[in-house]
């Protein structure tokens, strides 16, 4: 009977750290850097050199520039060599300055979305990269470039509908800070106590229903990890697959970039986990050949 209690009762564990752990890391991570404005342009400012984001960027700066521009015959040429220099252009200092100043203003409707009642899709918004743009062109000689508008072009990186869904869930994840990761480390560690003062006769069963616990723990908290791993891969399909496809690319990549701390921690704590349960198996082999058995056991 006891063997069956002491099975069920890992299973629980099991499954309370599966939930508490992805949770612990969600909420810890919206309150270090989705709710701190230089953590989060620190986070989006690699961006600035990505490809995708340097393209998306040209693509829009240029399609705006276009509808101002009327050349006939030679609108496609005169497209190509404008859409060539604002290439370019995302290649500088300057505009990697830009993309910072763009962000920074970001967060601020970014933490308003997810304050707000309702909504507003979460965007980025590239008038400053594009007042940048025009005044490098400008300066450079470049034809037509004095006819670049600067104004508001987005980037879309959460569709409206997926911004009201996600606010009353970014808000209990504000509420709780990092106290469900304290929680989860202070909850794991009293099983493993509770465990060894529970532990069967002597010495020995005290160290192995401990050892057992730590295993079961450690299994807990790598399953944790994968389960939050597919969260935010379910997550990213989701958020993608409502954003215009023009902006597809670079809204995954500032996507990956918000979240590519969550997958850092996600294999550093299936790293640990795994590790700690496995250590705790051979441990508790061991323990069984080496530690006594209590006479009358």
């Amino acid at each position: 009977m006891r063997t069956y209690f002491s099975a069920a009762l890992s299973v629980v564990f099991l499954v309370l750290l599966a939930v508490l752990v992805p949770l612990s890391a969600l909420s810890a991570w919206v309150d270090l850097e989705i709710d701190d404005t230089d953590r989060y342009v620190a986070a989006v400012a690699p961006l600035a050199s990505d490809p995708d984001v340097q393209n998306t960027v040209a693509d829009l700066i240029t399609d705006e520039a276009m509808k101002q521009i009327d050349v006939g015959p030679l609108r496609d040429t005169v497209r190509d060599f404008l859409h060539q220099a604002v290439q370019s252009f995302t290649t500088t200092d300057a505009f990697q300055a830009a993309w910072n100043a763009a962000n920074r203003t970001a967060h601020e409707a970014v933490t308003a979305a997810l304050d707000g009642d309702s909504g507003e899709s979460v965007t980025i918004d590239l008038a400053p990269v594009t007042e940048k743009v025009k005044q490098n062109l400008v300066d450079n000689g470049v034809p037509f470039a004095d006819q670049i508008p600067v104004q508001h072009t987005d980037i879309q990186i959460i569709s409206a509908d997926r911004a009201d869904q996600m606010r009353q869930t970014f808000r209990l994840l504000r509420a709780a800070s990092v106290w469900p990761a304290v929680g989860t480390l202070v909850f794991a560690l009293l099983a493993i106590v509770l465990a060894w003062v529970r532990g069967g006769p002597g010495r020995r069963g005290s160290a192995l229903a401990a050892l057992a616990a730590t295993a079961v723990a450690g299994a807990g908290f790598a399953l944790g990890a994968l389960v939050l791993r597919g969260a935010l891969a379910l997550a990213r399909n989701r958020v993608l697959a409502e954003v215009p496809g023009s902006d597809t690319d670079g809204a995954a990549a500032v996507y990956d970039a918000l979240t590519g701390s969550l997958r850092t921690t996600v294999w550093i704590v299936f790293g640990t986990g795994l590790a700690v349960a496995v250590c705790a198996v051979a441990a508790r082999i061991w323990a069984q050949r080496v530690l006594p058995v209590p006479s009358g056991a």
